[in-house]
């Protein structure tokens, strides 16, 4: 009898990590199409993935982002664990910084409207 794995490709953990990352951004009511209104584009700039154990094909598994910097640049962390288990099985984070969509420049500090809508003052 042979034994058949299937195991997820990064491609899969990197498309998590998208999905993570607009649902933790709609919590604030600055998901993309937000940002793309308030003139800012935020292209992901870095990302990193570390891989602590296979993701099986059909493995049932939960993604949590956190948001771990944004004054100057979004970084946001993520964790994939094993639904059942709770067993880490990639982390890693991403890296956006805004963009002047009328100028395409790229801004060196958040601008306001991020801070006004996670309700942070300055």
């Amino acid at each position: 009898m042979m034994l058949i794995q299937w195991v997820l490709s990064g491609m899969v953990i990197i498309s998590a990590f998208e999905i993570a990352r607009e649902a933790l951004l709609n919590q604030f009511n600055y998901g993309y199409r937000a940002m793309k209104v308030s003139g800012y584009l935020w292209p992901v700039v870095d990302t990193r993935v570390k891989y602590r154990a296979p993701l099986l094909f059909e493995q049932k598994i939960t993604v949590s982002a956190r948001l771990e910097e944004y004054e100057n640049r979004l970084r946001i962390g993520y964790v994939i664990a094993d639904r059942d288990t709770g067993k880490r099985l990639s982390t890693g984070y991403t890296i956006q910084v805004a963009v002047d969509e009328k100028t395409n420049e790229m801004c060196f500090v958040s601008p306001d409207i991020l801070f006004e809508r996670m309700g942070v003052t300055g």
